[in-house]
């Protein structure tokens, strides 16, 4: 699978360690920064990796910084993005069963390198269930082009 990846420099640590583990796992990762420790902006990073999404030059994205609030926002201002902030392996699974989310938010404060891994891992594994969901959806995509 092909997936970007951004991060402000709250989350560098762990942003680098989930690009290695998907690496690892054999999937092409575009990461789009940062890459020091040096103080940014999440707009910047967030966007760029969501922007990838946007225009089909990867399959999933995940962006990351110190709370997940600030680049979820950002993610969802792009068009054709679908960003959920995951805490917890149950709600990465319901995320892509009920919302086909497309992008993956995380925060570095409130997850572990372990967590991360769990969550990503069902995340990427759990597919849609479309049926009434699909329904949900296409009005969420719906909302996004009258804007």
């Amino acid at each position: 699978m092909r997936i970007s990846i951004g991060c402000d420099h709250g989350a560098l640590e762990l942003k680098n360690e989930v690009v290695e583990y998907l690496k690892s796992l054999g999937h092409v990762i575009n990461d789009c920064g940062t890459f020091t420790k040096d103080s940014c902006d999440y707009p910047d990073y967030a966007y760029a990796a969501c922007k990838q999404l946007s225009l089909n030059l990867v399959d999933r994205t995940i962006v990351l910084c110190t709370t997940g609030i600030g680049v979820s926002i950002v993610a969802n201002k792009v068009k054709g993005v679908r960003c959920a902030l995951v805490t917890n392996v149950d709600d990465a699974r319901l995320t892509r069963q009920h919302n086909n989310t497309n992008c993956l938010a995380l925060g570095a404060k409130n997850v572990s390198k372990e967590l991360a891994f769990e969550i990503i891992n069902v995340w990427l594994s759990t597919e849609f269930e479309g049926g009434r969901h699909q329904r949900r959806v296409d009005k969420i995509m719906k909302i996004e082009g009258e804007e």
